[in-house]
């Protein structure tokens, strides 16, 4: 459910009763049912699913969509729109329940709304977002994300990390290991050999040493193994030509050195309907390319379209159909 006090409990109301959902999966939520009748009360909606118990899940079968109520906020403040260490906390019970339910194999995928970083720091909890939860909860250093639409796919060598820190934490393997990922994630979301470019970290990637040895020292170095493991790969491509409308139409996916570099054109052209995809875990995960929206939380006015895309993408990738 995400973030109780941003706009995924909202999503989450209207992903249970979106058709194209309930013709191509069941939708499970794990959050609050206290906070899913308040926001329901808020934005005048009605829940159209059953509620039971974590306690009681899982149920045997699920014949119709279903909130599982974790009561991660009993107890806690709730105030639409705000930091909380109450709702951090929440939040992440809420994505712990439904890894723990894909680990069993009750669940198919994961689909996650957005939590707030600053509210799980609040309470203590030191990830700096679902990736990383993910991550350490599935026992993998295997692992990436991946931004995708219909327009544009971008998948990120470091994540959240300060620009600062990202020439450290750079690698060939590392970049190697992000560009298998992409590939393997994108035959089976295309469903052909995908034509992959890896960006440069450095302006006009590096100018031949002038504005720093990134690219000659650990990005070609990672191209070219690539290359010769069969992969289509181009790089390193100067970032800024590497999203020109010629070069995008080539390209099934870009591999980004830094957060910004993938986010920012990503987001230019596919704010309202990509999905964050986290590539290498022993489950599906998806979810919307955007955050807890506290501006407009529990106003009605949230745009489902990434959430219903996201649950979408997940049901393709795991390969499931009702």
């Amino acid at each position: 459910m995400g973030d109780p006090a941003g706009v995924g409990p909202e999503l989450c109301l209207k992903v249970i009763s979106d058709p194209l959902i309930l013709d191509s999966c069941m939708p499970v939520v794990f959050g609050d049912a206290r906070v899913l009748d308040r926001v329901a009360e808020a934005v005048q909606t009605s829940i159209t699913a059953a509620t039971i118990p974590i306690a009681e899940w899982p149920p045997g079968t699920v014949s119709a969509p279903l909130v599982v109520d974790c009561a991660a906020m009993s107890g806690g403040k709730l105030v639409p729109g705000r930091l909380s260490a109450d709702c951090g906390r929440a939040s992440y019970v809420y994505v712990q329940r439904a890894i723990e339910s894909a680990q069993s194999g009750h669940t198919s995928a994961i689909v996650t709304a957005p939590i707030n970083k600053e509210s799980l720091c609040m309470a203590g909890i030191p990830y700096p977002g679902h990736t990383e939860i993910l991550a350490e909860s599935a026992g993998t250093d295997r692992f990436c994300m991946m931004l995708t639409s219909d327009i544009i796919t971008v998948s990120l060598v470091t994540t959240h990390l300060a620009v600062n820190d990202v020439p450290a934490a750079l690698s060939t393997g590392k970049i190697v290991e992000v560009i298998n990922l992409t590939a393997e994630a994108m035959r089976l979301a295309r469903g052909h050999d995908p034509a992959i470019v890896v960006c440069g970290l450095n302006p006009h990637a590096g100018e031949h040493g002038l504005f720093g040895t990134e690219e000659s020292d650990v990005i070609a170095p990672a191209v070219e193994q690539a290359r010769a493991a069969g992969i289509n790969v181009d790089g390193p491509i100067p970032p800024d030509t590497a999203f020109i409308p010629g070069r995008l139409r080539q390209a099934d996916a870009y591999v980004c050195m830094y957060h910004d570099q993938g986010l920012i054109p990503f987001k230019l052209l596919a704010f309202d309907a990509g999905v964050n995809v986290t590539l290498g875990l022993p489950f599906v995960r998806t979810s919307v390319d955007h955050g807890t929206a506290f501006d407009i939380a529990w106003k009605g006015e949230a745009e489902a379209t990434s959430m219903v895309n996201a649950v979408l993408l997940a049901v393709k990738l795991a390969g499931v159909q009702e």
